[in-house]
């Protein structure tokens, strides 16, 4: 007895070592003296042994082989810690030697009473099997009597184990995949992220594509000697119409409350998987739960923002009322503020593009350089994509090439050379501009780039090219190489096109280049010589000169970094690499025809949820931390399964109650909210000047069989929705019968409108007429509002487009003010043209009649007898409207609009041209 240590003496070598191991300091050093400890028969003093034990039994491979037979006596403890823990530990001893006793080990825990052991046998499957590859087959059958397992705190570790021996093996996973979709919400979160990556590989290979809505005829050609009766009927027998495979909706539905999780990964994993899986009308539901990541630190947000990149591309309505969570903030970093600024692109549209426009005039004068030069770049693309605002925002990019910072300006130079070169003929202008700016302008690129655009252009302006190249011969040997490169083949261009004044310039250019230090730029002046100056030695390609300098350029595709990247699995290191990185598992195609479902057919097994995991509809948003005004969209997906969870003291109808109540509670809500909206907003509109008598056709009594439709704007703020436009139905019975139930269905509305339609009409009795109301949200837009207008016994395809000037509301505004306002809306937010017409026409009284006819603008009074003013604002954003028509001498005026809403008032401007210029 005295020859053994006192506990707390064997104790202190163990907890020294623990705490050096917290701490991150080396301690193998004391390998030897914990060691011994591993027979102690005190439970905390064998837990400090096997924790460093597993840190360094590595290391220290010949020590660690003394306590073998240790470690196997502790598989048999009745302690679950301790044989976890000795499990770790042998797997931990990475020689070769004992893989059959890890073998059997692993065996033994898979059979073991306590789930903890289970999963440490799972995880110790892994190890085994980078130690010796060669025992694959023998840890499948391990791994296929653990997927069996009912225990949640086995599933994410089988499954991992899965993954890394044998991920092709779908077989083994046929009879476990309805207990896997049941027990995920159960699972702990790695788990489940791992769990939801394995079946979004398994429903890829097991279920048909839910993105078909059917496999309708691709020829719709009849045979000529085949009637329409026929046809129709051969046409129904060949159409399949999609239906989900229940299995496929079990694993969407089961899925969908972990999006509510704390944790990122399992909501991004989630997200990857309703992306790859889900029906298109399905996959909206993940943005706001996304969109909830932004909040989190800044390395989530990076990993979220490429994900949204890559969707936003795609269905970019799925993000769009999301809009302002992409704006770029002070305290961003580069590398996030560049991947918002991709979405914000991604994002754009004829609606929005205003307010995004302005938001970039701001980040241009960020002083992160990198940051300013991406916003450059973003609004080039933008220019690219919506035609509408590509002039505008041209004219930007040419006032920033005033700005003192020489980086904003090179690059402004680099994105105005790709823009030119879509529509070169009609910017003439611009491109003296730039060549002013060489004197100025230092950066490489910048200056390669105006010398490009000039030399493409040289025969449109043929004054400046000959003096530019005189000056860039001058500054030749002083020049970057790029550059060199770039006054080489302006001089080959203007020696084919103005050889007279440019000859000699262009010979004392390759004199110099054949003498430059750089091969490339050596080997391109014999290139250009020979093929410009032709002699003796010349071949034939001399004869095609101009053709090869002077051919007309493909304009530049301006494409996102993120096209085509979502062939990567989303949330994965391949797609945030954009490179397929070691051990990933590619997703596979849809099958053409869906396998055998009865594979997973299993005896049914009800298993018990804990009630802490059952989300409600309350808690789902509560957890959220958001809420949506307009309504959640899972929340009838939800209702449809809320009766699973019910009590066994609850039947059907007091759940289908329940529900009704909080259906009316939350309208309620809203009605308040809406009345609160619309006293607070109407002070702020004017009575319209001038209310138009001319009416739309809706729909034509002879399409209608004897309905006909006729509607008009009242110009008036719309009772159903602060956002709305006003719209007045007018509906006739021309028929000698009446027509019964007059209602509307069927919207088929762009994203982001909304529509309130009039109750349906019982009866319109015979040459009856009734007027109703009803309200469109058309988001500042002119689409088309498409719907049904039925009766009880047909429907009819209609639609509404609204003209430009009815998304307005008059604003009364002083003189005072207008200014204000309108300095304020300049640059990108201005829009002009001139107009010619006869004096008669540029009376006060005509001028104002016209101008009010077209749109519904107040009138602001003027001090000056020449200026016309009118204001408004956009229904939908409330964005001011400034229209100015300044008149000039010789029968002509000028037509200014200021608005943020920049599509629309490029729109008002060529609606009110035309009327103002009528003789």
């Amino acid at each position: 007895p005295s020859a053994t240590p006192p506990l707390p003496a064997r104790a202190l070598s163990c907890s020294l070592a623990s705490l050096m191991i917290a701490k991150g300091k080396n301690a193998s050093e004391l390998f030897p003296a914990v060691v011994k400890n591993v027979a102690s028969k005190n439970i905390e003093i064998k837990k400090l042994v096997y924790v460093y034990l597993v840190r360094y039994a590595e290391e220290q491979q010949d020590l660690a082989l003394l306590s073998i037979s240790t470690f196997q006596r502790a598989l048999k403890d009745p302690n679950q810690l301790i044989r976890a823990s000795a499990l770790r530990v042998l797997s931990s001893i990475r020689v070769p030697i004992i893989v059959p006793i890890m073998m059997l080990a692993i065996k033994e825990a898979s059979a073991d009473l306590s789930p903890y052991v289970r999963k440490n046998a799972a995880h110790a499957i892994q190890k085994l099997y980078s130690l010796d590859p060669e025992q694959k087959e023998m840890l499948i059958e391990v791994i296929e009597k653990l997927l069996k397992d009912k225990s949640t705190l086995v599933a994410g570790s089988v499954v991992m184990a899965f993954e890394e021996v044998c991920p092709d093996r779908i077989d083994l996973i046929h009879k476990n995949y309805r207990k896997l979709c049941n027990l995920l919400v159960d699972v702990e979160e790695w788990g489940q992220v791992v769990i939801i990556h394995m079946l979004t590989r398994y429903a890829r290979t097991q279920f048909v594509s839910p993105w078909k809505e059917d496999d309708g005829l691709e020829d719709n050609e009849k045979n000529f000697y085949e009637s329409d009766d026929e046809q129709k009927e051969k046409t129904d027998q060949k159409k399949k119409p999609y239906a989900m495979d229940p299995d496929h909706r079990l694993l969407i539905r089961n899925t969908k409350p972990l999006l509510q999780s704390r944790n990122a990964a399992v909501v991004m994993a989630v997200a990857q998987l309703y992306w790859h899986i889900s029906p298109k009308s399905e996959v909206g539901i993940i943005s706001k739960s996304l969109v909830r990541l932004l909040r989190s630190n800044r390395e989530v947000q990076y990993i979220v923002l490429q994900n949204i990149a890559t969707m936003s591309i795609q269905r970019k309505g799925m993000f769009e009322p999301y809009l302002k969570s992409f704006y770029v903030r002070s305290t961003d970093p580069t590398m996030i503020k560049i991947l918002k600024l991709e979405i914000l692109t991604n994002l754009a549209n004829e609606a929005n593009i205003s307010t995004l426009l302005r938001e970039f005039q701001t980040y241009v004068k960020s002083q992160d350089k990198q940051f300013a030069a991406a916003t450059i770049q973003t609004i080039g693309r933008c220019a690219t994509n919506i035609s509408e605002v590509t002039d505008t925002c041209l004219s930007g990019l040419v006032c920033l090439l005033s700005n003192r910072d020489e980086i904003v300006v090179a690059e402004s130079v680099v994105v105005i050379k790709k823009l030119l070169q879509m529509q070169p003929a009609q910017h003439g202008e611009i491109i003296k501009h730039m060549a002013k700016l060489l004197d100025s302008i230092t950066v490489p690129v910048a200056r390669a780039s105006i010398l490009w655009l000039i030399g493409e252009n040289c025969e449109r302006v043929p004054k400046i090219a000959p003096d530019v190249l005189r000056k860039m011969a001058k500054s030749f040997t002083n020049e970057d190489d790029l550059v060199k490169l770039q006054i080489l083949n302006l001089g080959a261009k203007l020696y084919l096109t103005n050889s007279k004044q440019t000859k000699l310039l262009t010979q004392y250019i390759l004199n110099l280049g054949k003498y430059d230090q750089n091969y490339d730029i050596r080997d391109r002046t014999r290139f250009i010589r020979q093929l410009i100056v032709p002699n003796e030695k010349s071949g034939a390609l001399s004869k095609y000169a101009k053709k090869i300098f002077l051919a007309q350029k493909p304009a530049p595709l301006l494409e996102s970094p993120f096209k085509d990247r979502d062939h990567f699995q989303l949330g994965t290191l391949s797609h945030t690499l954009n490179t397929k990185a070691i051990g990933y598992l590619e997703l596979s195609n849809w099958p053409e025809v869906a396998p055998d479902p009865s594979v997973r057919n299993v005896e049914v097994i009800e298993l018990v949820k804990a009630s802490g995991y059952i989300f409600s509809e309350s808690e789902s948003g509560s957890a959220s931390g958001e809420q949506d005004e307009e309504g959640d969209s899972s929340e009838d997906s939800s209702e449809d399964s809320s009766s699973e969870h019910r009590s066994d003291s609850e039947s059907v109808s007091e759940v289908g109650d329940k529900r009704t109540a909080k259906r009316n509670s939350k309208k309620n809500n809203h009605i308040h909210k809406f009345i609160f909206v619309c006293f607070s907003n109407v002070q702020q509109v004017n009575t319209p000047v001038f209310v138009p008598v001319k009416t739309h056709v809706l729909l034509h009594r002879m399409s209608g069989r004897g309905l006909a439709a006729h509607y008009f704007f009242p110009r008036q703020p719309c009772i159903f929705g602060d956002k709305m436009v006003s719209i007045q139905i007018t509906l006739n019975n021309t028929t000698d019968r009446k027509i019964e139930n007059i209602h509307i269905e069927g919207k088929k509305l762009p994203m982001g409108m909304q529509m309130h339609v009039f109750n349906p009409i019982e009866s319109l009795e015979p040459e009856g007429s009734i007027t109703v109301s009803m309200g469109i949200d058309f988001c500042d837009s002119t689409q088309t509002a498409s719907f049904q207008l039925c009766t009880k016994d047909d429907c009819f395809n209609v639609n509404i487009q609204p003209p430009v000037g009815e998304l307005l509301l008059p604003v009364a505004m002083s003189e005072k003010d207008f200014k204000k306002e309108q300095g304020m809306l300049t640059g990108m937010n201005e829009t002009s043209t001139v107009i010619i017409a006869a004096p008669q026409n540029f009376t006060p009284s005509v001028i104002l009649q016209k101008v009010v006819n077209i749109a519904n603008v107040g009138v602001v009074p003027s001090g000056q007898d020449n200026i016309y003013r009118f204001a408004a604002k956009t229904v939908h954003s409330g964005s001011l409207m400034l229209v100015t028509v300044e008149l000039k001498e010789g029968s002509t005026a000028q037509l200014i609009i200021n608005t943020e809403r920049t599509v629309i008032g490029s729109v008002l401007l060529r609606e009110l041209k035309p009327v103002l210029s009528q003789g």
